[in-house]
């Protein structure tokens, strides 16, 4: 197992990327090649035990989050995130991770390795805490114009991953919509919601966006303009709230006894809401291998907790399941 990890991607890149990278190669002995600047790599990377399972490979370019994602991908090509593809495509990685430019990370996924047969737009899960259980939203940034057949793929991919990787039996699949009525909507969500009606999926309709964490669906489906601001809304709004309990524990709080377990309630509910627990990044469905595009910010765990993540889905084979469930449930290829 090796997972290649674009070193020179992200905000915080190149230090944090590599000590993210360093901890998952000591804690679970994941090979990791990072893909980068060598100098700048191995200036980074400090002392590590010789045995340690990770090397550098070379390359000269980085693409930016300023960037065009398929032209910078065309145009650069000794970039760290298209060579951190082309390894896996040669057979020397099983997977990437990048915390880089999310578009050119999907936009390399898709020129390296290409599309399973039967999907049209690889998409981007993300994995939220629910009130009952885990909650996935798809699309979370990789579309942000969709067809509604796209949306149904979307589902089914979504399905797949679900099942596979998170232990979901026959989900409830939920389509984001401003009303729960099927007539509700823009014509591409009354068009998709149709299309999962006559499907034989779970299906129960439409969900509102203040039902998205109540579990009465475990996949919600939308595209990805309107899944990255909920993404991106869900994470302030996690943010704010750990805060403003931190500040009113501190502020009215006497007892130390209840002091104490109130904090330690609050530290369960905020790990409980750090994304960084969900494995710091979401996987590219879709394509023809596993990629896992990481938030720009990262943290050192989150960067971490991706490379696992990378490494647990090369061994559940998310690709073949992927494959089965577009035969299995008939998937249309237009509308």
């Amino acid at each position: 197992m090796n997972v290649a990890v674009d070193a020179m991607g992200g905000d915080r890149a190149p230090e944090v990327v590599v000590q993210g990278a360093v901890q998952a190669a000591k804690d679970w002995g994941i090979g990791i090649t990072l893909v980068g600047n060598r100098g700048m790599l191995e200036d980074r990377m400090g002392p590590s035990p010789a045995d340690l399972p990770i090397r550098v490979h070379h390359c000269e370019e980085a693409v930016s989050m300023e960037d065009r994602p398929f032209r910078s991908v065309r145009q650069k090509k000794d970039s760290s995130i298209r060579v951190a593809f082309e390894l896996c495509k040669r057979g020397e990685a099983d997977a990437v991770v990048s915390a880089g430019n999310s578009g050119a990370t999907l936009a390399a996924a898709i020129l390296t390795m290409g599309r399973i047969e039967g999907i049209e737009r690889p998409a981007l899960p993300g994995i939220f805490p629910g009130e009952t259980g885990n909650i996935l939203l798809i699309d979370v940034g990789a579309n942000v114009d969709c067809r509604p057949v796209h949306l149904f793929q979307f589902g089914v991919m979504a399905h797949a991953f679900a099942c596979a990787c998170l232990g979901m039996e026959d989900p409830k699949i939920g389509l984001l919509n401003i009303g729960e009525e099927g007539s509700k909507g823009n014509e591409q969500v009354r068009i998709a919601h149709d299309l999962f009606r006559r499907s034989r999926f779970n299906f129960i309709g439409n969900i509102e966006g203040r039902d998205l964490f109540s579990g009465q669906a475990q996949i919600i489906v939308c595209d990805g303009f309107v899944g990255n601001v909920v993404l991106k809304m869900s994470e302030g709004i996690a943010d704010a709230l750990s805060e403003m309990v931190r500040k009113e524990l501190i502020g009215s709080l006497a007892e130390d006894a209840v002091t104490s377990i109130l904090q330690r309630a609050y530290e369960r509910l905020k790990n409980k809401l750090d994304y960084a627990e969900y494995g710091g990044g979401a996987p590219i469905l879709g394509v023809k291998g596993v990629g896992v595009v990481c938030h720009g910010g990262s943290s050192v765990k989150a960067i971490k907790n991706a490379i696992k993540m990378a490494e647990t889905f090369v061994r559940l084979n998310i690709q073949e399941h992927l494959s089965l469930h577009l035969k299995e449930y008939d998937v249309p290829l237009t509308e």
